[in-house]
Order: structure tokens, then C-alpha cells, then sequence
């Protein structure tokens, strides 16, 4: 394949962002994202249409339906950012998301946003993902409504894929979640080959589950966090003995050399965004900062 996939998970405090492209050369695919998050200093519409100077996102895939997901969602619609295409769990509908919502109070606008996703996004895909990025191909799996009635463990769970390389993100799947998608032959044979995990519930203890990491050991697990808050820094040790030995170098951290050896686990709390640029052979790991 010609070109290169580009995954940048981005800082937004104890949120969550990820951008990815086909990229070839200067031009640039079709544009994916997974999760709105913001925070004071960065938001997705912004960068969108100011600095890539877009008015379309082409596949937005919202893994968690609470505000930390999808505290960018109303800007988009307010910058006049197209949404072409949403992945969600279409177990719920837009009606059952509300109510769910409803018993933590009354809805933000973020939250009536995706809502009215919810209702109108349910036709068939204009341009299905894995035909049209570039060679970039996406898996995606959840545990069903009414099965689980809680916004976390009802998470669309999202692999990302390209040439050799598979990064997984989980959103605020819990433990019984994790569990139940487990008992899926298919999940578990998907896990396999996976190198990057983007840490659930935000490397909270809820969100740590070991027996997934009986079908894959992933070379570094990515956290998106800021400073320590609702315990999500307590999993880090767990998640370093859970990692290849060898973990990954970072590349050429903040434009300078890293002079910090080998990372297992990364968080935009010490790193900022974290970008993963793979071709058909290798790939290689940019952070914001340097070391």
C-alpha cells in the first residue's frame, strides 16, 4: 500500500480524541475520528476547520455516550462540520439513550446532540470505511441494550487496523463488559495481534481487565488522562506488567531526541498527544513532549 496511516490521540484532559488518515504524501484521505472530546485549550471543530481547513468529517465513532466523549460533539454542529457517517451501539435507540441519560440529570447539549445522531444516523454507510481509507479497516463490537443499561459497559469497542499493525480502543468498557464480550469467539480472536491499547475508563481500575491479556500483549498502552484524578493513575503498574518487555521507542518526542529509553505506557497527562504513523512494514511512535 502507497502512503501511510495516521492515528493521533489527542489531549483533552481526562477525555477522549483520536484522529486517523490514509495520508500520501502531502494529500490526505478521508477523515475519521473516534470520540468529541475537548478541553479548555483544544477542541475538535476547531482544528477541523482552522487548521486542516475541513468542513467534513467523513466517520465520527462515539465509543462512550457520557460528556467526556462527546464534550465537542454541539461544536462540531456549530461550526458547520458535515458528520457523514456515525458509529455507535445501534443496540439502543435514541429514545432508550435519552432515558438512560435522564437519571443523571437533565441532558447538556452534547447529549442532545448525539441523541438526535442517534435518531437520524441508522441508514446504510454512503462510503463503507474499510473500502474507502486507504487500506485503513475498523472491527467493531458491543455488549447489547437491554443486556447492559449502563453508558459504560454499552461502549462500542473499535479496532482499528493497518497492514500489520491494530490499535484498540475500548471506550469506558468495565470489567462485567469486558467479561461478556469475552464469551464472543470472534472478540477474542480479534484481540489477538493487537499492539496498542488505549487503556479503558481512562486507566481507571474499573476499566483494568487481566483476562483480556490472555489473547494478546500489546506493545505499549496508551492512557488519556490528566493529572491523577478518579483514580486513574493506580492502573499503570498493572498495565506495564501486562506489556511486552521491550515496549516502544518514542520517535522523536517534542522535535528533540528521547533520551528516556523504551516507553509501555504513555499518557497525554505526561506526553500530550500521542501519534502512531504506520506504513506497510513499521511504525513509529511521536509524542507532544519531549523527554
Amino acid at each position: 500500500m502507497l502512503g501511510f496511516m495516521r492515528v493521533r490521540i489527542w489531549d483533552v484532559e481526562h477525555g477522549a480524541c483520536a484522529m486517523l488518515q490514509h495520508l500520501d504524501g502531502i494529500y490526505g484521505g478521508r477523515l475519521a475520528m473516534i470520540d468529541s472530546g475537548r478541553s479548555a485549550t483544544w477542541n475538535p471543530a476547531a482544528y477541523i476547520r482552522g487548521t486542516m481547513g475541513r468542513t467534513k468529517l467523513d466517520y465520527l465513532f462515539i465509543t462512550n455516550a457520557d460528556r467526556d466523549h462527546m464534550s465537542g460533539l454541539q461544536g462540531l454542529a456549530d461550526a458547520g462540520i458535515d458528520v457523514e457517517t456515525l458509529y455507535r451501539n445501534r443496540t439502543y435507540t435514541a429514545e432508550q439513550i435519552e432515558q438512560i441519560k435522564l437519571q443523571s440529570g437533565p441532558l447538556g447539549s452534547d447529549a442532545k446532540q448525539y441523541v438526535g445522531m442517534c435518531g437520524r444516523y441508522n441508514g446504510p454507510v454512503p462510503a463503507p470505511f474499510a473500502q474507502s481509507m486507504g487500506g485503513i479497516t475498523e472491527v467493531t463490537f458491543r455488549n447489547p441494550y437491554p443486556t447492559f443499561k449502563d453508558t459504560n459497559n454499552l461502549s462500542l469497542v473499535v479496532f482499528i487496523k493497518y497492514a500489520h499493525f491494530k490499535i484498540l480502543f475500548p471506550g469506558d468498557l468495565e470489567k462485567p463488559g469486558w467479561s461478556a464480550l469475552l464469551q464472543n469467539e470472534n472478540f477474542r480472536a480479534e484481540l489477538a495481534g493487537t499492539d496498542v491499547l488505549v487503556a479503558s475508563h481512562h486507566g481507571r481500575e474499573s476499566g483494568f481487565c487481566r483476562d483480556i491479556f490472555e489473547y494478546f500483549m500489546p506493545s505499549c498502552v496508551v492512557i488519556s488522562d490528566k493529572p491523577i484524578e478518579h483514580e486513574t493513575q493506580q492502573t499503570v503498574p498493572d498495565y506495564r506488567n501486562v506489556v511486552r518487555a521491550n515496549g516502544v521507542k518514542v520517535r522523536n518526542a517534542g522535535g528533540k531526541p528521547n533520551t528516556k529509553g523504551t516507553r509501555r505506557v504513555l499518557t497525554t497527562r505526561s506526553d500530550g498527544w500521542i501519534q502512531f504513523d504506520v506504513d506497510d512494514a513499521n511504525y513509529w511512535v511521536d509524542t507532544e513532549y519531549a523527554w
